[in-house]
């Protein structure tokens, strides 16, 4: 290939860049899925090997090498592996399959987390295009899609796991050193969904049904200085998310976990912060008793307006002379 390469450009005298990177690619990809596919070629278990434990109590018996195709960072290669079948429940095993992280998928593990990250950033078949671009690999718009649903239905589950040992005072302590201001911030918003998962629910206008669904988001972030006019700063890369579309008593539990393993038990000074929604407020005194809480400055000063306008109304002029008053008095 490079013979070519170098051959057209003492020919024209000119060279594509581009064009020798795709071809370098795809040389690299076959080469290194010619390595790769050394890996996952079994050979039959030794006759004392040829049975497993069944899931059903019994035993699955060795039956033959079977053959398939798994589409890996560097290309399609063919797995080799033994199939194992149980004569009671009739239910087949392929225990390499497992052990590669391959069972159920035609995907390597790090295809699936390419796919993963590029179905979380944009639309699938945005997504299948950028995974053609970016890596040389040809998957379907639908293969991202459910790729990114179940890697977020297992995040999902194992958050689920974590919010039980909350409910159940399982926590772990998390050793580490005193943090002096720990912030949680909580909020809601509407989020645009397919109509299937707004079927039965109003809509904001009466009569109308809803298009979106509230998702209740919250962060936690740590501060331990200020600038010099005495406004504190957050501590740089110091936040961590989380959320769902979930009831605020579910949302509740899922942000004290995310406060406790930010070191709620080790923060100095604790704040709780959030828009004035009696829900936020309700969190605040359930899970985090005693902390300082705070309105954010923003939608204090929306609350500022309005009683501007209701101590004041049609009078723009002396809306904004109130207001330039009262909004330093909230500042300060």
């Amino acid at each position: 290939m490079l013979g070519r390469i170098f051959a057209q450009r003492r020919n024209s005298g000119g060279t594509d860049l581009e064009a020798i990177e795709s071809a370098l690619r795809v040389a690299l990809h076959q080469a290194g899925a010619g390595t790769l596919s050394e890996l996952p070629q079994f050979e039959a278990p030794p006759p004392d090997q040829r049975q497993l434990p069944c899931a059903c109590g019994h035993q699955a018996r060795y039956q033959e090498l079977r053959s398939r195709p798994v589409l890996t960072v560097v290309g399609r290669v063919r797995m080799n592996r033994p199939w194992y079948l149980c004569d009671r429940c009739h239910e087949g095993q392929f225990p390499a399959d497992e052990a590669l992280d391959v069972k159920d998928t035609d995907f390597s593990p790090g295809v699936r987390r390419m796919q993963a990250l590029v179905g979380q950033e944009a639309p699938f078949d945005h997504g299948r295009g950028q995974m053609k671009v970016l890596a040389g690999l040809e998957v379907t718009a639908k293969s991202v899609e459910r790729t990114a649903e179940a890697i977020g239905a297992d995040i999902a589950a194992h958050e689920q796991r974590e919010i039980v040992r909350v409910v159940q005072l399982d926590l772990p302590v998390i050793v580490g050193k005193p943090i002096p201001i720990l912030y949680v911030q909580m909020d809601g918003t509407g989020v645009p969904v397919v109509k299937k998962e707004t079927e039965g629910r109003k809509g904001k206008t009466d009569g109308q049904p809803a298009h979106t669904r509230e998702v209740k988001l919250g962060c936690v972030f740590t501060q331990s200085a200020w600038d010099k006019e005495g406004y504190a700063i957050r501590d740089p890369d110091s936040t961590t998310c989380t959320g769902a579309i979930e009831t605020a008593d579910e949302f509740g539990k899922r942000i004290y976990r995310e406060a406790w393993n930010r070191g709620w038990s080790r923060a100095a000074k604790k704040v709780v912060m959030g828009d004035g929604a009696e829900w936020i407020w309700n969190l605040a005194d359930l899970h985090f008793p005693g902390a300082v809480q705070i309105v954010d400055l923003f939608h204090a000063r929306q609350h500022l307006w309005d009683l501007a306008r209701k101590l004041h109304p049609n009078d723009s002029v002396s809306q904004k002379a109130w207001i330039r008053i009262h909004q330093k008095r909230l500042l300060d």
